[in-house]
């Protein structure tokens, strides 16, 4: 049976996953529906590749579920192991630039509407997620690689994936987490910090900018930072801690969880950024008040609250209101 600290990390995954996964499943069909319409912003492509960078990590959130549940031994398989904290790391990694890419366009989009508009390709979109993905794919080849630097403890009984390394593994590991911290995640996150600090600034004082566009825009800033100080933080300032102290930190496996819980905040993100995933909520929960209303018995009111509700989301959205612009 896991113990109190492995029995908490399990849940907080569990609900993560709960969360998450239907959140992001209903933004990636958003998001393909938009990318696959003719020159789709670049923003969009870079909000797809978020998405696919938490269904990335959620898909892996079973097996470290599996771990939790096992009082963090490792019973799988090594390679398993290896692959996933490749993949798990490299979603989290990825996901720092990917907001950054987005903090940019839409600090772009509104200081200079006129000329963004007329230079944005989708191409740009495409490379920056391109680039995104190789460089933290790229970095996390690390968590691969140190598993078969040296054995850590095929000699003894009780086995863990990617914690206790030895003397010689740690002279690698920790180096790397440090470069990790700096080039993943402070670099990027000063760089959002900057965009939005301007984005946010523009739209609070241009007097044409209506109030719904505002508070869409203030949200959009708190949801990116509390990402970036809540769910990545504690994480990268373990790697600080452990290179100060040349040793993991024992509340390293807490900061993971809390890197994970990014998958289940980025919907908030989307929904803010997009009108595509504001349509696609307004209908799911339609359907939701439909099916329950049919459950009570109130059938014959149901036609005309579903067609108040969807001239609601038209009215309310319109099709340009996800660009953030100022014209």
């Amino acid at each position: 049976m896991p113990d109190t600290k492995s029995s908490l990390i399990l849940v907080a995954y569990i609900l993560i996953f709960l969360t998450g996964f239907p959140a992001n499943l209903l933004a990636l069909r958003a998001f393909v529906g938009r990318v696959r319409q003719p020159n789709p912003a670049p923003v969009h492509i870079l909000l797809l590749s978020l998405t696919l960078a938490d269904l990335l990590l959620l898909l892996l959130l079973p097996f470290k579920m599996i771990e939790a549940a096992s009082n963090f031994r490792w019973y799988l398989p090594e390679l398993v192991c290896a692959l996933t904290g490749f993949g798990f790391y490299s979603s989290i990694y990825c996901s720092t630039w990917l907001l950054a890419g987005i903090s940019i366009e839409r600090y772009l989009g509104v200081a200079f509407p006129v000329q963004y508009k007329l230079s944005r390709r989708p191409l740009y979109g495409v490379i920056a997620a391109v680039v995104a993905w190789i460089m933290s794919f790229g970095h996390c080849t690390i968590v691969i690689i140190v598993q078969y630097l040296n054995t850590t403890q095929r000699s003894t009984e009780e086995i863990t994936c990617y914690e206790n390394f030895t003397e010689y593994q740690l002279k690698v590991v920790l180096p790397v987490r440090l470069e990790l911290c700096l080039v993943l995640f402070f670099i990027p996150m000063a760089v959002t910090i900057f965009c939005y600090w301007r984005f946010v600034w523009i739209m609070l004082t241009q007097p044409h900018v209506r109030a719904q566009r505002r508070r869409r825009a203030v949200g959009l800033a708190i949801v990116t930072l509390l990402n970036f100080l809540v769910c990545f933080g504690p994480y990268n300032v373990s790697h600080l801690v452990g290179f100060y102290t040349k040793q993991s930190p024992k509340w390293r496996a807490e900061a993971v969880v809390f890197s994970s819980l990014n998958a289940s905040l980025d919907p908030l993100l989307f929904y803010f950024s997009s009108s595509d995933v504001r349509r696609a909520v307004g209908k799911g929960l339609q359907i939701l008040r439909h099916r329950g209303s049919s459950l009570l018995g109130n059938r014959g009111r149901e036609p005309a609250e579903v067609t108040n509700g969807d001239r609601g989301v038209s009215q309310a959205e319109g099709v340009a209101s996800s660009d953030f612009t100022t014209e």
